[in-house]
Formats: C-alpha cells, structure tokens, sequence
C-alpha cells in the first residue's frame, strides 16, 4: 500500500499538463456514538467551499453503522447524499450524488499514546448528469461508478506521555490516495483519482473530543488533456467519541 501512495505521489509530481490553482475552506465533524455491544453510530458533516471561498461547493452529510471486529479494528457501512456543485453552460447549482460505501478501520498501536490508522474504503456512486433547463439546473439520469480509498493517519501528542493520550496538544499527518475501480470513464477515465495530503495541529480536550486546524493539499487527475487541480485547502475539523 505504501507504494501505491509513493507512485500516486510520484505521478502527481512528474504530471507534464498544466494545472489549475485553487484555495478552499472546509468545515468538519466526524462522530461516533456509541450504542449497544460492538456497536456504534458514525455520523458526519463536511461543508466545503468553492474557489477562494466564493460559494458552497459541496455539502457532505454521510451516515454508517460501526461493528467493532476487534479492540483495534472496526468494520463499517452507510450512505451519504451529496448536494455537489455542477454548472452547465452559464447556469450553476447543487444537484445531489447518493453513495453506499463500507470501510474498515485498523489501529495500528506504535506506543502506550501512539497509534496509526488504516482506513480502506470502498464507494459505490451514482453521479447526476445535468442540464440547464431555462435559469435552473436539473438532473437527467446518473452515471454508476466505484472507489477504492486508502487511508493513514498519525496522531502524535505534543507532550511526553506515560499512558494512553486523554488530554493535550497533539500534530497530525494523513494521506488518501482514490483509485477508480469500475466504470472510469464515468468519471477522469484514468484509475487514479486524486489524492490528499493533510498537516494539523489540534487539542485532545478529553477523550471524547478533538479539535483540529490544518493544511490540506488535494491533487485532483482530470480527464484526457484538460488540466489537472491542486487545492489549497485550509480545514477546521471536530471530532466526538460518545
């Protein structure tokens, strides 16, 4: 897996198309709420921006059921209905994307207060085809496509630590790496998607809550000779465990 990130990363930076350049903000709560046994809620909200925070780009509610496999590894499987940005012609607007996707969660202890996560996801997408219909847009049908997603993340407290990280400030480093599995010319016509890079710093305030500022690069692949996209985005996250 980490060749696989290591040659999405080498093919980005060797990419000879001109790109775009965009600046972006997101907003993001990520929450889980325990329920009975092994089982618990995952709910989210993401709120992300258009090109120099401009206008809302995409509105990002998705919903999953948790089973936790083992102490370190959960299993998980939901949907999201995604309001998405879309233009045709001179004409713009939010037309929704619905997504089934299941994942599965490995933690991966390096010490007592240190632990890396892996996250492999799959998403089944069905995407709107639109069409201006007077000053509206509309949808017209869909497009089916999937995703496989491969993720890491590394949270490191800021402060030494005899026992388990409860309470502090604390650095993270994640990546994500999208490859189109089926049906690509659905979406770039290429089986790299983008990928993600994200630097932050945040404060564990309990065991039950984080919050975190920081960087996050998005590569974007487009489609035939168009050019591709990097997004300089700056996020504020949340996160809850209750």
């Amino acid at each position: 897996m980490k060749k696989i990130i290591a040659g999405c990363l080498l093919l980005a930076a060797q990419s000879t198309q001109a790109q775009q350049v965009q600046y972006s903000g997101w907003l993001a709560s990520f929450n889980t709420i325990k329920l009975k046994g092994k089982w618990a809620l995952h709910a989210e909200l993401q709120l992300r921006s258009t090109n120099h925070v401009a206008q809302l780009q995409t509105l990002l509610p998705r919903v999953g059921l948790n089973y936790q496999v083992r102490s370190n590894h959960v299993a998980t499987a939901g949907y999201a209905y995604i309001p998405n940005r879309y233009r045709a012609g001179a004409v713009d607007g939010l037309v929704a994307e619905h997504r089934l996707w299941q994942q599965y969660i490995i933690n991966q202890p390096l010490s007592k207060a240190v632990a890396l996560q892996h996250r492999f996801r799959l998403e089944e997408r069905w995407l709107p085809n639109v069409a201006a219909v007077g000053n509206a847009l509309e949808k017209t049908g869909s497009r089916f496509t999937t995703r496989f997603r491969y993720f890491n993340r590394l949270v490191v407290p800021l402060h030494k630590q005899s026992g388990a990280f409860n309470k502090g400030l604390f650095a993270a480093l994640q990546n994500e790496v999208f490859i189109n599995t089926t049906h690509r010319s659905h979406v770039n016509g290429r089986w790299f998607d983008q990928n993600r890079l994200y630097v932050a710093m945040g404060c564990r305030l309990s065991k039950k809550a984080d919050v975190e500022t920081g960087y996050l690069n998005q590569y974007l692949k487009a489609s035939g000779n168009n050019a591709n996209t990097v997004n300089h985005i700056w996020q504020l996250a949340m996160y809850t465990r209750l």
